[in-house]
């Protein structure tokens, strides 16, 4: 595997960062997981688009062009002979001092690793996934803005440990205010009544990449479509219940807290949706190769 670090190409052993490097030390720096299909990258402008407005919302700046860092993103995946995998695009602080000031990094580092991820068993997506909800709550947005896909991640880590001791791979997360905000790692939606319904960004949802696409593929079916404020009550007495990100892509909820939802199989609805989304992904995205 070669992997990126600052312009230059590494194998496995010898990609490095310092001990100094404040990405390590404190979780200062942004990151981005991307799919590619059929040698083609997903929706790459949308996630380097989300890694400089994430840059900007810590006050990072990233030494490269939006262009150079997509260009980057193809170069790892055609060294690394990605065709169908998975990209994780970092971006750190950089070398700086053992005290938090960021102004002590000279230089932000931009690291991408290209290969391949299974997040999920594969008997998830046939028979649908249980999960709980947990007592950590999503961060606030006058904290850490959910917004921001940092490279600290223990809020979700924490509530990631809760479901794994529960015996679940997933688990909900809500706001402050007791609203359902979203999974560990995944957007949340529900159909109920024929309409799709997921949670809205202020309810410190992530602006999720997979989300955006489920909800175009959902206007385009003709599927009316709301983003209301959700109560794990609304989440109990759904018909159906899917996941989605972009390692996850979608996957059904048949169980919540114990609450079977709807007929406690994945239903129409997401099998449609399902189906558009895999159709979208053979076809869709930067070409690696030309």
């Amino acid at each position: 595997m070669k992997i990126y670090i600052d312009g230059k190409f590494y194998g496995e052993r010898d990609a490095k960062i310092s001990v100094f490097d404040h990405g390590l030390l404190y979780g200062d720096g942004i990151f981005e997981g991307i799919r590619a299909y059929n040698g083609r990258v997903f929706r790459l402008k949308e996630h380097i688009d989300r890694l400089f407005h994430s840059a900007k919302g810590i006050l990072l700046k990233i030494p490269m062009t939006p262009a150079a860092v997509t260009e980057a993103v193809l170069e790892s995946c055609r060294r690394n002979k990605i065709r169908d995998g998975y990209i994780r695009l970092v971006v750190t602080r950089g070398i700086g001092t053992l005290g938090l000031n960021p102004n002590r990094c000279k230089r932000p580092s931009v690291i991408v690793i290209a290969d391949r991820i299974q997040l999920y068993p594969p008997a998830l997506y046939q028979r649908g996934m249980d999960i709980i909800t947990v007592p950590t709550v999503r961060n606030l947005h006058s904290a850490v803005n959910p917004a921001i896909k940092s490279l600290n991640y223990l809020n979700n880590i924490l509530a990631k440990i809760e479901a794994n001791n529960a015996g679940c791979e997933e688990a909900i997360m809500l706001n402050a205010e007791g609203f359902v905000s979203e999974c560990t790692g995944d957007n949340l939606f529900i159909v109920k009544s024929g309409k799709l319904l997921t949670l809205p960004l202020s309810a410190g949802a992530l602006y999720g990449i997979t989300r955006q696409v489920v909800l175009e593929l959902a206007e385009q079916a003709g599927m009316e479509v709301g983003e209301p404020n959700l109560t794990r009550y609304d989440v109990f007495n759904a018909d159906e219940c899917f996941l989605t990100g972009t390692g996850a892509e979608i996957v059904p909820v048949v169980k919540v807290d114990g609450r079977v939802i709807g007929s406690g199989k994945p239903g129409p609805l997401t099998a449609q949706l399902v189906a558009a989304y895999h159709g979208l992904t053979k076809v869709s995205g930067e070409p690696i190769y030309e």
